[in-house]
Formats: structure tokens, sequence, C-alpha cells
């Protein structure tokens, strides 16, 4: 592991559903304070990936260390991880401040305040008293976004997060990225367009039939 810290180790990952292999023996280091892109096609295997990591996915062979702990044995979710994986669970009839602080208050690490200005560093306002049902894909894609920064975590694990966002909403997304990436957070990104990921990303990986590569 060329002796620098790291802060997911990914070690000859295997899982079979319905048949098909989703993960295909996949061994992969990512950096402490680096910033990575996945690339691939629907069903390629990146959600799959990043629900291993977070302890959604039971591997069937192989294991997934995060901040030097084994999940599923040594911890169950690794708390030090922020993540936006599929479509994220809102409560439809809160207001997004409401759905944060309701999230918020299973551990009780954040306040208000907190919450709020991490709202505004998305693009929402905190004040909009609109229920989340009225929210469009972009604004929920925004919420989500909030949701996975709002407790400053050591590792950030995005799946699509531009997804349904305009190129302006985009750009807002990748700047906010930017500003983590230059505080040392972790981060892994996943997409099915490049562009979206390489000018953030220290080096970029492919994602293709469950098996991972570098392309950068």
């Amino acid at each position: 592991m060329n002796g620098k810290p790291m802060a997911i180790c990914v070690e000859n990952a295997c899982k079979t559903l319905g048949g098909q292999r989703i993960l295909n023996d996949i061994t992969v280091n990512f950096e402490k304070g680096k910033a990575y892109g996945i690339v691939g096609r629907n069903g390629s295997g990146k959600s799959m990936l990043f629900q291993a990591i977070c302890g959604f996915l039971t591997l069937d062979r192989g294991r997934v260390t995060v901040g030097g702990r084994v999940v599923g044995r040594d911890v169950d979710f690794p708390q030090e991880v922020g993540f936006i994986i599929n479509a994220p669970g809102f409560i439809e009839s809160f207001s997004g401040l409401a759905n944060l602080e309701m999230l918020a208050s299973l551990r009780g690490r954040i306040g208000r305040e907190d919450i709020q200005r991490t709202m505004l560093r998305v693009g929402l306002d905190p004040k909009e008293p609109k229920a989340v049902r009225k929210y469009s894909t972009g604004m929920r894609q925004r919420l989500a976004l909030a949701q996975a920064l709002m407790e400053e975590p050591d590792i950030l694990i995005l799946d699509e997060p531009m997804n349904g966002i305009d190129r302006e909403g985009v750009e807002d997304v990748l700047a906010v990225l930017t500003e983590e990436k230059a505080k040392k957070t972790t981060i892994l990104l996943s997409s099915h367009i490049p562009g979206d990921v390489e000018s953030v990303a220290d080096e970029v990986f492919l994602m293709e039939k469950g098996c991972l590569s570098r392309m950068r």
C-alpha cells in the first residue's frame, strides 16, 4: 500500500445476485484526502461497490476496511462516512430543513445553525417551507448532498450526485466538492458521464460488468 495512509481498502470483493456477478474480485485502495471518480453505465456495479463500503451490502467473498476497521466485523456502518446512495429517503410532508434536523437528531452531533449553513452551501434556502414532495429532482439531489455533508464527515461517498441536476447545478456541486477536497476530505464520486468527475478527481476508474480498472 506504498506506505501512504488509506481511508478505504477493498480486497478481493465479490458479490453475485440473481446469478449475475455484480462485483468481480475488486481490489483497490483509496488514499486519505484524495478524490476518486468512478465512471460506468447504470448496472455496471458502481452502486454495489459503494453499498459494500458503507455496510449496506454483504460480500460473498473479500472484505472492505474503512478507517482501519473491517466493515461487517469491527463496525456495521462506518460513522465517518457521509453518503448518497440510490434515491435518498425523505419524509415527503416535511420541509428540507425539518428532514435534515430529524436525521441529525439521531446522532446529536450538530444543531440547526450547522444544518442551515450546509443547506446554503448547496444552494437551498433553509427558510423555504415547501414540503419535499414539491421539490424538483435537482432540489432533492441538493438536499441529499446537504445530508451527506452536514456532519462534516472524513469520507464522502456520492453515487451519481449530479443526476437530474441542470448544468448550473452540476457546476455548483463540483464547486462544493472542490472545497471539500481542499479540506482533505476523501471523496468517492460516481457518474455515467466522465466529464462530471474528471475536473475534481485525482484518479478516475472505469467500472464495467463488475470489474474496476484505472483510467487515469
